[in-house]
């Protein structure tokens, strides 16, 4: 009987099982190159210089326009295009750093809705203080044309009550915070355009309150140059208005906040990632 014919089958190495597998490979990368890299914070002390050199550029510039509108009439609308024009740009330049406050009213109402540690609100509005300051006296050596920069402190007129101020001081700050907690702080809300709702909201607040009252919304922005002038006439309405206009937009805003989804943190899912592709090396 004839024996049957033998198939002998012979592997190749170049057709060898990979000990790796592309695919999983691939996908582990894909995951890992999602999930943010560690990058220190900015420290207390580079925030700090942020908000001073912030809120000194911001009054430079606002209060700048109301002298030059003295030389070169710039309108109510040219004035408050400063305002927010500037705004928009320190925003952007140093809101990663310091959250762009230039603004005690703001600080402090950040603090009461847990968005700032209390331990940085004294700091924060020293710089801002110091920063409005210096500003006006900036000002007031460069416009030394002018007898002083006395058209720089917010004043209301005398037809105007001091209830009615305080009341135009709280509704403008009122909007103006209302509007930060929800483009700022609100994580549904984009924050690519954060910066130019924010000026433009401070435009029309300074087009329509400016003639009355001098549309303040911050309490540096009319202690600087009261402090540089030398007026100090009717300050308390421009520190108390704001303080409690932006604390009660910051309060109000809160009933209209829903809680964060929490998330995981990057190591837990750089664990979970590992715990699919075990043998895949990103």
């Amino acid at each position: 009987m004839a024996s049957s014919p033998s198939v002998t089958v012979e592997f190749s190495p170049k057709h060898s099982l990979p000990t790796k597998q592309p695919v999983a490979e691939e996908a582990k990368a894909h995951c890992l190159k999602w999930l943010p890299s560690d990058s220190a914070s900015p420290s207390h002390f580079q925030k700090i210089v942020a908000e001073l050199i912030g809120t000194f550029i911001l009054i430079f510039a606002g209060c700048g326009s109301i002298l030059v509108n003295k030389i070169q009439s710039l309108t109510i609308v040219g004035i408050g295009l400063v305002w927010g024009l500037v705004l928009i740009a320190m925003i952007y330049t140093v809101g990663h750093i310091s959250g762009a406050h230039f603004n005690p009213a703001v600080t402090l109402a950040f603090a009461a809705t847990r968005k700032l540690p209390w331990k940085q609100v004294p700091m924060y509005m020293l710089a801002q203080v110091l920063g409005a300051t210096l500003a006006s006296l900036t000002l007031r050596i460069l416009f030394h044309e002018q007898d002083n920069i006395q058209p720089t402190v917010t004043q209301y007129k005398d037809t105007t009550s001091d209830l009615e101020a305080v009341a135009w001081e709280f509704i403008v700050t009122f909007i103006l915070m209302f509007t930060i907690s929800g483009v700022a702080t609100d994580h549904r809300a984009s924050k690519d355009v954060a910066g130019v709702v924010i000026g433009v909201t401070v435009l029309f607040n300074v087009v329509i309150s400016g003639p009355i009252t001098g549309a303040s919304m911050n309490p540096a922005r009319s202690i600087g140059p009261a402090v540089v002038s030398g007026v100090y006439k009717n300050l308390w309405v421009y520190i108390v208005a704001p303080i409690i206009g932006a604390l009660a937009a910051a309060m109000v805003y809160s009933i209209l906040r829903v809680p964060k989804p929490v998330a995981e943190k990057p190591e837990e899912t750089k664990s979970t990632i590992n715990q699919l592709y075990p043998h895949a090396d990103p």
